[in-house]
């Protein structure tokens, strides 16, 4: 049977640390595009792998998994993990730990969104356990990964907040891409958006459409004065 929600203690959350993982910080702002859609292990969209490179995809996912299983935010945690091998892990109550793992391929998670709750046979994805290279994590470091921290402040802030910073961070990365801004100033303009746009608790469905649209036109069309 399911698991009690009161018998799960967090939700661990793992990412790869994108490409830039390793690189001096002072060569950040030099980071090419063609770099940056240069993902170690995955391969997908190109607005995914940038906020794979600078992790807010991973903030998205702490509030996501807030939102899906209703655990606060100070019960759900995120690490960095290279080898993209464990893709979540889930810490009970008594201190054991379950671990999904898999070799990176969205062909499963694809796969398990069509078929859930069920497991169908497919030969799509094989995991070897006499395959797999030796497992590593590591903290996330603020100073790397501005954007993953704001993402989870902005979630425990709620209300129009994240729909407000999604909004700034999609414009911003289409900006990198169009080589428009720098990779530095993805995480400057989305900091400055959130920070001077005005919150609101509880917003209707309209209003939050209609905000996703006007921070994004706003961005687009203003982002130098906006850095």
């Amino acid at each position: 049977g399911s698991t009690p929600l009161s018998e799960i203690k967090s939700l661990i959350i793992t990412a790869s640390g994108g490409p830039f993982r390793k690189i001096p910080l002072s060569e950040f702002e030099n980071i090419s595009v063609e770099n940056a859609l240069a993902h170690p292990n995955w391969k997908m969209g190109k607005k995914v792998t940038i906020d794979s490179a600078t992790m807010m995809n991973k903030g998205l996912e702490v509030i996501e998994a807030h939102w899906l299983f209703q655990k606060d935010f100070s019960h759900i945690k995120a690490v960095i993990h290279p080898q993209s091998i464990i893709h979540s892990l889930v810490e009970f109550a008594d201190g054991s730990l379950l671990a999904q793992l898999s070799f990176p391929s969205m062909q499963l998670p694809i796969l398990f969104a069509f078929s859930y709750p069920h497991h169908i046979d497919s030969e799509l994805v094989k995991t070897d356990i006499f395959k797999l290279p030796e497992l590593s994590f590591h903290k996330i470091e603020k100073s790397r990964y501005p954007l993953f921290f704001l993402a989870c402040e902005v979630g425990k802030s709620g209300g129009l907040l994240p729909t407000i910073m999604n909004a700034a961070n999609e414009a911003a990365v289409e900006l990198f891409l169009n080589k428009k801004i720098n990779f530095t100033e993805i995480n400057t303009l989305v900091q400055n958006v959130v920070e001077r746009e005005n919150n609101l608790s509880s917003p209707d469905l309209e209003t939050i459409i209609r905000t996703n649209k006007e921070i994004w036109e706003k961005v687009l069309s203003s982002y130098r004065e906006l850095i």
